[in-house]
């Protein structure tokens, strides 16, 4: 059982960092790896519970406890996940309402914990009621998806897919200590719908961003396989050896899952990981640690490049690509897994420059082709810099993107900008609502978007 434990820990635990490390600033990645993380905290915390058993009896009863509250984590995370999913694309606004849903939630579901006391049977009131709160909350969250989502070029058989799984997994994380089913039906059970869950939240992030999966999954959950394998096998042996000694037992068991935890986390988050240690070892050399950084970053984003045509994409889907390869102007190695690397106009410049077909030259010519594009938006012999409603597009986009104003950062002052940068930081600041910054932002990459459209159309011909 210690072995079907691990493999479902080990499914969980790597998923959760995966979707992590894809992007943590995007909440819908966040929450659903805290989730996934959560979950695999109960499934480790319910196999040392159980090799407790007897001879640990006082330790057993403290996790036992311990673990009613720990169930309520994923399942108000998947549930956020949820109603983050249910908000219009590309819309900005306040998400007040969103917050006090998923507070409500958790609230009702931590009062069910209370009640419950502990994961033991028999079944108790506080059981039924986080039972019904995880049910209601997820099925309704569904049905508001399925209804925002409707006109989005997003499968509706996707949010049906991943509500499907969250209300399994969130159930189930709750059966799997009561004993309701037997352990390895469970197990086995959940196990595969977690990977089905892993999978489909990173399809639909991939999707969102234009970007490839399979290479880039593949190959993460190759290296974090092996590293289980080679550092869990030797304490699933010890465990198999003092299979009558109820004490090792359950040190084993903690050891077992403490070395898959941070086995995995090295594998998954190698990346920043390296990036903490080259802070620290050459912490004086701040070119070094940059050029350093740009490559591994730009490495990681090679498996994640589109090698689809961007001539059998729809209008719809082209316009958020443009709008996603704007937002990442300022970060070259985000651009390089860009499928708008793959624009006619980019082979025509490579060529007339004589530059070679290379992934980041490619970035760099995408980047170029932006900034060209956000030019055109800019009023001619009209200044540097106005006010007027002919300029809001042009500001929106030139200004945070290409200068670096950040207005809306919290502690962002004007210091180290240009007089005309300072100007334009001073307007978004006291005369611009983010919304309406937001709203401005989307126009104008539609309309960077249909200049683009049209090259490749002529590129096709």
């Amino acid at each position: 059982m210690a072995a079907l434990s691990a493999l479902v820990f080990t499914l969980s635990g790597w998923l959760g960092l995966y979707l992590l490390s894809r992007d943590p600033r995007k909440p819908v990645l966040a929450l659903a790896a805290l989730g996934l993380c959560g979950f695999a905290l109960v499934v480790a915390l319910d196999a040392v519970r159980t090799a407790s058993g007897q001879a640990l009896q006082a330790h057993a009863a403290l996790l036992s406890r311990v673990e009613i509250y720990l169930v309520a984590l994923p399942s108000v995370a998947w549930f956020a996940v949820l109603v983050e999913l249910s908000r219009p694309c590309d819309h900005w606004r306040a998400r007040t309402r969103e917050l006090l849903l998923v507070a409500g939630v958790g609230a009702l579901t931590l009062i069910g914990a209370m009640m419950a006391g502990s994961v033991d049977g028999p079944l108790r009131a506080g059981h039924l009621l986080m039972f019904a709160v995880i049910s209601i909350s997820t099925l309704g969250a569904m049905f508001a998806a399925l209804v925002r989502r409707a006109t989005q070029p997003v499968p509706v058989v996707g949010v049906v897919v991943v509500a499907t799984l969250f209300f399994a997994l969130g159930n189930a994380i709750l059966i799997i200590p009561l004993g309701l089913l037997p352990s390895w039906l469970a197990l086995a059970s959940t196990g595969f719908d977690v990977l089905l869950l892993g999978v489909a939240v990173a399809l639909w992030d991939a999707f969102d961003e234009g970007q490839a999966l399979r290479a880039d999954m593949l190959r993460s959950f190759a290296g974090s396989a092996a590293v289980a394998l080679l550092f869990g096998g030797q304490a699933l042996i010890g465990l198999a050896v003092t299979r009558n000694e109820p004490t090792a037992q359950a040190a084993l068991t903690v050891l077992l899952f403490t070395t898959l935890a941070i086995a995995i986390a090295v594998q998954v988050l190698a990346d920043p990981l390296a990036g903490m240690l080259d802070r620290l070892a050459f912490s004086k050399s701040p070119t070094l640690r940059a050029d350093r950084a740009a490559l591994r970053h730009t490495g990681a984003a090679l498996p994640l490049r589109s090698v689809d045509p961007l001539d059998d994409v729809d209008d719809e889907t082209f316009v958020r690509l443009t709008r996603r390869a704007l937002g990442h102007y300022g970060d070259l190695t985000k651009l390089v897994a860009s499928p708008l690397t793959g624009l006619p106009v980019i082979d025509e410049r490579l060529a007339a420059r004589g530059a070679p077909d290379h992934p980041l030259e490619r970035a760099n010519e995408l980047k170029a082709v932006l900034a060209d594009g956000i030019g055109r938006l800019k009023p001619r012999d009209s200044g540097e810099f106005g006010t007027t409603e002919q300029w809001r597009y042009y500001n929106s986009l030139y200004f945070p993107y290409v200068v670096g104003v950040r207005a809306y950062a919290q502690n962002a002052t004007a210091a180290g900008l240009d007089p005309t940068a300072r100007q334009a930081w001073q307007w978004l600041v006291t005369e611009v609502p983010q919304r309406s910054l937001h709203n401005w932002q989307n126009a104008a990459a539609r309309l960077i978007a249909a200049d683009l459209r049209g090259r490749v159309a002529v590129g096709s011909d």
